[in-house]
């Protein structure tokens, strides 16, 4: 990984932990956020996924339109630190812990790289 890459790595980490915060705290249900990127196709590459405890607490933030604002949240920490995602929409998704669980015995990494 280049010295620019790992300096925006570390960029995308601090407005995904700040995401993370206010998510805990104003989003029911939500557990954690994490992403993957590949650097030779940023920032088309960048997916992020936002974990949820259940498919229960998934389903009602879709069925609120909760989802828009947690969107919305990435979208703006992400620009603060000059990145744009293209289509926001195909890179942002929502998963939750009891689905890895079923799916991919609780294996985050193959349930990602699944992807």
């Amino acid at each position: 990984m280049k010295k620019s890459d790992k300096k925006t790595e570390a960029q995308i980490c601090q407005a995904l932990t700040d995401v993370c915060d206010i998510a805990l705290d104003q989003v029911a249900g939500f557990e954690w956020i994490t992403h993957q990127v590949n650097y030779n196709r940023f920032p088309h590459s960048l997916q992020i996924v936002c974990v949820f405890r259940d498919e229960a607490a998934r389903t009602a933030l879709l069925l609120k339109h909760e989802d828009l604002f947690l969107r919305q949240l990435i979208v703006d920490k992400l620009a603060g630190i000059g990145v744009k995602l293209p289509r926001a929409e195909r890179q942002i998704s929502f998963d939750s812990e009891e689905a890895c669980q079923r799916d991919h015995a609780g294996r985050w990494n193959h349930r990602l790289s699944s992807s």
